[in-house]
Parts: structure tokens; sequence; C-alpha cells
């Protein structure tokens, strides 16, 4: 049965000899915020679980030093949102990490697999899927969520210790320990987007003075969201957006005719969004052109993804793990490898790609 934690005093308590490793997992809401709400911290410590409540006083301070023992290893699966949410609430990082899908990946298992898949391949065990849209924010939780949430640590142990074996027989462990500081690190330095234009495929039909108000919009958009913990779409959605740029009204009257237009438009907010829109950034003449991707080699690029697949049948992984196609775009348009694909995913594919992209023919 898996043990209820309500007060600091009794989480230290299954502290007080540190283990070597613990299963860590969250359930999160993030519906009506920008920021993930922590609703509940499922811990495997040894051969127990606890399933802690961080909505009581002083358990997020309580869990802070547990995350921050770097003498535990925090094995999690899909770690990434989590990683988050224990930022926001604990002021602290999870590390060291083994993220059991990116293993999963790394090993040749299988690309992006979900918790529920992955025990079922690694142990045979067939898990529930019940409790997927719960509110993990009501209390008391119903026996079927907490069953449910003792379940996604349940058995990361086995799939820790299936997974650490098959990179070590593939010499990969190095490959996922690099491949986790990178999922921590973008944790621990998680910050607004600083080219958020280039995520919307609307954005490429815009000129450059267009793209570069849609910038100022956006880079507004997040920064209230953030301070405010809202949804960006609820500050001011993309389609409005791209339509206030666009149009560049001429003055604040007109910015108002055109929020006044719109059912979705944050009218109360007329004022800072006509601010946002007619400040210029001091980077933004930095600022790249979404309308890149319409004039890209599509064959340079069909190039690269060749031999991305043909060097990763080489290395039997799976497909998008060793190079997103997002990535290579990148690599193509700036010339400059990406963050993303450092280290030894650089190591695995300059041989093959330098020629490549030397090739301008």
């Amino acid at each position: 049965m898996p043990i209820w934690i309500s007060t600091p005093a009794d989480l230290l308590a299954h502290f007080a000899t540190p283990p070597a490793r613990i299963g860590l997992d969250t359930e999160f809401i993030r519906e009506r915020t920008y920021w993930p709400q922590l609703a509940l911290v499922q811990i495997a410590v040894g051969d127990e679980i606890l399933l802690v409540d961080p909505l009581k006083p002083g358990i997020a301070q309580a869990l802070a030093p547990i995350l921050a023992d770097t003498a535990i290893l925090k094995i999690m699966h899909s770690a990434s949102e989590d990683l988050v949410a224990f930022k926001h609430a604990c002021k602290v990082v999870p590390k060291p990490l083994f993220d059991t899908q990116q293993a999963a990946a790394l090993a040749g298992v299988g690309s992006g697999l979900g918790y529920q898949k992955l025990v079922e391949q690694v142990t045979g065990v067939i898990l529930a899927k019940g409790e997927t849209r719960s509110d993990w924010l009501r209390r008391p939780l119903s026996p079927a969520q907490l069953e449910y949430a003792a379940d996604d640590v349940r058995h990361l142990f086995a799939l820790h210790d299936a997974l650490d074996g098959q990179l070590g027989l593939l010499g990969r462990r190095e490959w996922l320990v690099e491949d986790a500081q990178r999922t921590v690190h973008n944790a621990e330095h998680e910050g607004a987007e600083p080219w958020p234009h280039l995520s919307m495929r609307s954005a490429q039909f815009l000129d450059r003075p267009a793209q570069r108000r849609l910038l100022r919009l956006l880079r507004w958009r997040d920064a209230y969201a953030r301070e405010h913990d809202r949804p960006r779409s609820w500050i001011l959605d993309n389609e409005l957006a791209v339509a206030v740029a666009r149009a560049n009204p001429a003055d604040r009257s007109a910015l108002q005719a055109q929020l006044d237009a719109h059912p979705k438009a944050p009218r109360k907010l007329a004022d800072s969004v006509w601010t946002a829109l007619s400040t210029a950034l001091p980077d933004e003449d930095q600022a790249p052109d979404a309308a890149v991707g319409e004039t890209r080699d599509k064959q340079r690029l069909r190039k690269l993804q060749d031999a991305v697949a043909a060097r990763s049948a080489e290395l039997g992984l799976p497909d998008g793990v060793l190079a997103s196609r997002r990535w290579l775009e990148a690599l193509l348009d700036h010339g400059d490898w990406p963050d993303a694909l450092s280290g030894w995913r650089r190591a695995a594919l300059e041989p093959g790609l330098a020629p490549l992209l030397a090739d301008q023919g």
C-alpha cells in the first residue's frame, strides 16, 4: 500500500538514511495557469511508495534538499515538465536524472514511448489508464487516483535496471548522461523563447517589419503570462497577434478598433498591447527570418534527412532520436550546430553531414 505523506516530518523520516536512488513522478495541473501547479509527488524509496501532498505547508521546502542531493539518482519518465513543476514549487530541479523514456530511445527500444507502454514492453505488466484526466488538486484523492499515482513510480526501478543494462552493453551510458544533463540544464535555465515567431507557421507569410511587430507582441505576451501566471492564449491568442502585426495600426485608436472587432481580444490590456507593439526591441534586427523556411533548399534538407536515417539504422536508433527535422532545419538555415546536436550526436553525425553542408550545389 502506498503511504500518504502530509507533513515534512513524515517525509524526512523516510530519508533518515539517504537512498542511492528514488523513483520520482508528479501530478500537476496547467489548464488555467502558465506555471504547472504541483498537485502530488510520488516517490519510490526502497520497497515503499510515498504519495506526498505538496499542498501542505512545509512540504515543498522539505522536498528541496532531497531533490537537490546529487548522491541520490532520480529515476523519472519523460521528465521535462515535471522538472519545471519542481523548479516552480520547490525552487530546485532534481538531479542527477535517469529518464527512462530517453534511455529506451538510446537503447533502441523505442522513441517517445509512454510510461504504460514501456512498462508493458519491459516487464509485461499492463497498467490501468483510468485517471489520466483526474483533478489532482482535490482532497481527498480517491482510491483509484491513489493506486494510479502509485503505479507511476512502482516500476521505475525495474525499468532502470533493464535499460541501464542495455545501455551498458551498447556502450551508451554516457549518451544518456549527456542527454539527461541537457534536460536538467534546460529546466534550470527555463526562460522565454527568444524568437517565438519562428514557431508560428503564419509568421512565414509576414514581411520583415511585420515579423518584428509580431516578435514584440509575443515577447510581451510571454512576460505578462509568466508574471500573472496565466496561459499565453488567455492573454493574446496567436491569430490575433498575427493579425495586429500584419495590420500595423497607425495609432492607439486604430488598435482599439481592431481589438473591439475580435471576440477574444484583451481589451483591458489595450494600452499594454499598444506599448509593446510600438516599442522596438533592442535585438529585433537580429531576429531570424521566419520566411526562410519557404525558401529553404528542400533537396539539401532531404539529403541531410537521408544521411541521418542511414546513420540511425547503423546505430539501431529509432527515427527522430539522432536528429529531428527541426534540428536539421536549424543546422541548414544558420550553419551552426544547435545545442541539441552537440556532444555524442555531433560526433555521430558530423562525418556524414559535413560534406553535405559544404556542398552548395
